[in-house]
C-alpha cells in the first residue's frame, strides 16, 4: 500500500491506452470494463475465480457481475477517483490469463477440447 495517493489519468489517455493495448476493454461511466462470454455456469465460475485470484494477489479489487454465460469486470481506483496504472495493469493481467489458450502455443499443453461442449469454458473473441 503506497503512502502517496495515485493520480487519475485523463479520459483521453485511458482511451488511447485501451485502444492500443486492450481493445475489448472500454471506458464507461468512470470505469474500465470488459464482459467475458462463457459457455456455461462452470465457465462463469472459472472466470470469476481467476479474476478473484489475480485481484487479491495484486491487492486491487474490481467489481464483478456474473450471470449464467457472462462475467463483467469493472475497475477503478477509488482513492484516486478515476483510472490509474493499477487498473490498466490488472486489466492486462486478467485479459492475458482469462484468454490464455495453451493449445495455440504449440507446446506440451493442449488446452480444452473445442469440439465437445462438455469441456467448453470461455467463448474466445
Amino acid at each position: 500500500m503506497s503512502a502517496e495517493r495515485e493520480k487519475a489519468m485523463s479520459e483521453a489517455d485511458v482511451k488511447a491506452w485501451l485502444e492500443a493495448n486492450l481493445p475489448a476493454w472500454k471506458l464507461e461511466d468512470g470505469w474500465i470494463r470488459r464482459t467475458y462470454k462463457t459457455a456455461s455456469w462452470k465457465g462463469t465460475l472459472m472466470v470469476v475465480n481467476t479474476v478473484g485470484h489475480l485481484a487479491e494477489a495484486a491487492w486491487h479489487h474490481p467489481d464483478i457481475t456474473a450471470s449464467y454465460a457472462w462475467v463483467e469486470v469493472r475497475l477503478v481506483t477509488h482513492s484516486a477517483k478515476g483510472i490509474t496504472s493499477k487498473d490498466l495493469e490488472l486489466a492486462k493481467k486478467i485479459e492475458d490469463v482469462v484468454h490464455w489458450q495453451p493449445g495455440k502455443e504449440g507446446k506440451g499443453l493442449e488446452g480444452t477440447p473445442h469440439n465437445d461442449q462438455r469441456f467448453a469454458y470461455i467463448k474466445y473473441d
